[in-house]
């Protein structure tokens, strides 16, 4: 079971939902298999990191690339998470 709820668009693209209540033992390190432009929809104080880096705050409106092969992980904030995730092929 994912941590997340997710709908794909008619464009590919995944609009993904983080609940406030996840448990943090699902937010796990990981690497995708494909680079991705992730889009901030909605979330208050969720934080992103990547491997070997300090974390930081997701804001609303921001797009982060994660380079495919890229360890990375998101920290649980104090609302849901919304994003919008667009992949390169």
């Amino acid at each position: 079971m994912k941590p997340y709820q997710e709908v794909i668009n008619k464009d590919n693209s995944r609009l993904r939902e983080f609940k406030v209540d996840v448990d943090n033992d699902e937010l796990k390190w990981h690497k995708d298999e494909k680079d991705r432009y992730v889009t901030i929809l909605k979330g208050g104080e969720w934080q992103f990191q990547k491997d070997n880096e300090l974390p930081f705050i997701l804001k609303e409106g921001d797009t982060i690339f994660i380079a495919k092969e890229t360890y990375h992980r998101i920290l649980k904030g104090s609302s849901n998470l919304l994003i919008n995730i667009k992949e390169e092929c």
